[in-house]
């Protein structure tokens, strides 16, 4: 049995991807920052039929990824799929481009860029030796779909994109994939969409979101992870 790893696992993007991986053969091991949290998600899913292994860390803090990787694979063996699900909750975002300046790209960078290269320097080395595995990352905007109500995130996330981008051309032909999944609508059941619903002042006057459910998420996660023919998908757009 292979190992998906969800790093900043949550009810919406985590749990509708491990719901597909586990239904299709995969352990999930279940990673956020609370104890507590990880473990309900974890019990959750075993009660779906699902193995599942909670585990605590912050992918922020530059010191965890590769210690939680390596209790990771301890418990649970090699990791052959990996989720960077992790998400910022709208209170953290600058509601206008020009207003963001170095301070409002701290957390946005530790969250979507910073956390994502400690992972894949993490990850990798094994993969590769092993030529075979796959790092899945998460995002919220791209260059054809702006969202500048989302300002700091979106610079974040465009950088985030020219990572991943260069890492899919650099892994070419090793036999790990790379692939980010780029997501324009609330997810329901997410933390932010549970936010939105209660202050919907947090989105621009006229915007109509399309709301997606985490299953179409999970399903389309896994066949980025079977088909592995394209870097980049848009979806909720």
């Amino acid at each position: 049995m292979s190992t998906l790893a969800i790093f900043g696992y949550g009810p919406g993007l985590g749990a509708g991807t491990a719901r597909h991986f586990g239904r299709n053969g995969f352990r999930v091991a279940v990673i956020g920052r609370d104890p507590d949290a990880a473990a309900e998600h974890a019990a959750a899913l075993r009660a779906d039929g699902i193995e599942a292994e909670p585990f605590a860390a912050d992918i922020t803090d530059p010191a965890q990824p590769a210690e939680v990787i390596a209790r990771v694979e301890e418990k649970l063996g090699p990791i052959e799929a990996a989720v960077h699900a992790a998400a910022a909750g709208m209170s953290i975002r600058s509601a206008s481009t020009r207003d963001v300046d170095r301070s409002a790209l701290e957390l946005p960078f530790a969250l979507k860029v910073y956390s994502s290269i400690e992972l894949s320097r993490a990850l990798l080395p094994a993969m590769v030796a092993r030529g075979s595995g796959a790092l899945l990352f998460s995002s919220g905007a791209s260059e054809a779909n702006l969202q500048p109500y989302l300002a700091n995130m979106g610079v974040a996330l465009g950088a985030q994109r020219a990572y991943v981008r260069q890492l899919a051309a650099e892994l070419d032909g090793t036999g790990v994939y790379v692939g980010l999944l780029a997501i324009g609508a609330l997810i329901e059941n997410s933390a932010v969409q549970q936010q939105v619903d209660a202050h919907p002042e947090l989105i621009p006057a006229g915007l109509e979101l399309p709301r997606i459910g985490n299953d179409e998420l999970g399903a389309r996660y896994w066949r980025m992870y079977t088909e592995r023919d394209t870097v980049e998908v848009e979806i909720g757009f």
